[in-house]
C-alpha cells in the first residue's frame, strides 16, 4: 500500500513516500520568512507549496502511478472530531471560498491532495485537523461574555506523540493524564486525559509566543494597536499569526541563529531566548494543573526539541514540577497521518465524514 504523506506547515513543506507503515522517503523543504511575505493570502502559497511536493516526488525519482492513496495534515476547519475524513468536493470548495479561517499553510495541505487525487484517481484523505475539538465545556470559557475559546491546536502532532508516550510509560492512553507541548514555528501546550485532549493553547490567539506567533499580549496595547490606524484587520491578524514571536523581535524564526547571536553574547537575543524558554515553561505548569491531577508526564515534541541547548535550558525551568519527561524530537505527524489512513484503508479504522460533521457541527 503506497501512500503519498503531504504536510504543509508555517515555515516548511514535508511531502513523504510510505509503503504500508515503512517511510520509503521523507524531505523537508523550507520557506523562510523573506520568501513567504510577499504573498498576500495564504492560499496564494498554493503553487509555491504544491511545486515543493512535486519536487521532492522529482528528486527521488517516483513513479506516482504506484500510488494508492494520499495522507494530508488539515486545518483550521470547522471543530470536528479527531479521525480521518476523505477530502470531498466540499473541503476543497470551504477552503477556496475562504469558509474557514485562512491563515494558516495546512490548510492547502487537503487542496493539493485533492488535486494531486483527481489527477492520480486514487482517493486522498486529512487527519485530525488543527480544528479537532474535544474541549470541556469549561475550557471554552474565555472570561467575556460573547467571545469564547476556540479548539485550534497542532492535535495531529499532539495526538500522535501522547499515544507514543502512553506506550513508553506502558499505560493505556485512555488511563493516562499528560501535558503535551508541540514546539515548532507554532506552539501548542495540551491537557490529555483519559484519550482526549481536553484543553489546549490556540497558538493563534494565546499561550506562549514562538518563533512565529505573538502568544498572549497585554490586551490594553493590543486594542491600542489595533485602533491606531496603522493596520487593516488582515495586516494585524497576519503580523500576529506569522511575524510574531521571534520574528518580531529578532527578524528570524530559525532557533539556530538565535542560539548563534546566543553565544556570542548577542544581550537582545539572549533575553527574547531566555524569555521564550520560560513562557513555554510556565505554560507547562499550567497546563499540568489542567490534568486534574498529577500527570504521568510531560511530553515534548516538534522543531524546537531538535535544539540540545533548547531542551536543557526547557527541563531547567520544568525541574520543580518533578515529572518525567519524555521527548519526541522533530515531529511524528507524517507517520501518524499515515499510520491511521493505514488503519482506515484496512477497515480497522472508520472513516470519518467532513460533509456530515461539517452540517451537524455548523
Amino acid at each position: 500500500m503506497w501512500i503519498l504523506v503531504i504536510n504543509p506547515g508555517g515555515g516548511s513543506t514535508k511531502a513523504a513516500v510510505f509503503n504500508g507503515p515503512r517511510p520509503v522517503f521523507s524531505e523537508s523543504i523550507e520557506h523562510p520568512p523573506n520568501q513567504l511575505v510577499r504573498f498576500g493570502h495564504v492560499l496564494d502559497q498554493y503553487e509555491l507549496r504544491k511545486s515543493a511536493v512535486l519536487s521532492v516526488l522529482a528528486k527521488h525519482d517516483f513513479d506516482t502511478s504506484k500510488l494508492n492513496a494520499i495522507a494530508t495534515r488539515g486545518g483550521p476547519l470547522k471543530p470536528l472530531q479527531s479521525g480521518v475524513y476523505r477530502i470531498t468536493p466540499r473541503v476543497a470548495a470551504d477552503i477556496r471560498h475562504g469558509q474557514y479561517q485562512t491563515l494558516h499553510p495546512a490548510l492547502l495541505g487537503p487542496l493539493i491532495g485533492y488535486e494531486l487525487s483527481q489527477e492520480l484517481d486514487i482517493p486522498a484523505y486529512f487527519v485530525d485537523p488543527e480544528s479537532t475539538d474535544e474541549f470541556r465545556d469549561i475550557a471554552r470559557i474565555s472570561g467575556f461574555n460573547g467571545i469564547q475559546r476556540v479548539a485550534l491546536s497542532h492535535a495531529l502532532s499532539c495526538h500522535a506523540v501522547a499515544q507514543a508516550a502512553a506506550k513508553k510509560l506502558k499505560k493505556p492512553y485512555e488511563k493516562c493524564r499528560l501535558v503535551v507541548a508541540h514546539l515548532g514555528t507554532g506552539i501548542t501546550v495540551a491537557a490529555h486525559v483519559g484519550g482526549r485532549q481536553v484543553d489546549a493553547t490556540n497558538a493563534n490567539d494565546d499561550g506562549p509566543f514562538s518563533p512565529q506567533r505573538s502568544g498572549s499580549l497585554p490586551l490594553s496595547g493590543l486594542v491600542r494597536a489595533c485602533y491606531s490606524g496603522k493596520y487593516t484587520e488582515l495586516a494585524m491578524l497576519r503580523l500576529l499569526t506569522t511575524k510574531g514571536g521571534l520574528v518580531s523581535y529578532l527578524g528570524t524564526d530559525d532557533i539556530r541563529k538565535v542560539e548563534k547571536a546566543v553565544a556570542a553574547g548577542n544581550k537582545p537575543a539572549t533575553l527574547v531566548y531566555r524569555a521564550l524558554v520560560y513562557r513555554i515553561a510556565k505554560e507547562i505548569g499550567a497546563f499540568a494543573v489542567a490534568c486534574e491531577g498529577k500527570p504521568d508526564a510531560i511530553v515534548l515534541t516538534g522543531g524546537l526539541t531538535l535544539s540540545e541547548k533548547f531542551l536543557t535550558d526547557l527541563k531547567k525551568w520544568l525541574a520543580p514540577l518533578k515529572l518525567k519527561i519524555l521527548v519526541f524530537p522533530g515531529e511524528e505527524e507524517m507517520a501518524a497521518m499515515a499510520s491511521h489512513l493505514l488503519a482506515v484503508l484496512s477497515g480497522k479504522e472508520k472513516e470519518r465524514s467532513y460533509d456530515k460533521e461539517a452540517t451537524l457541527r455548523g
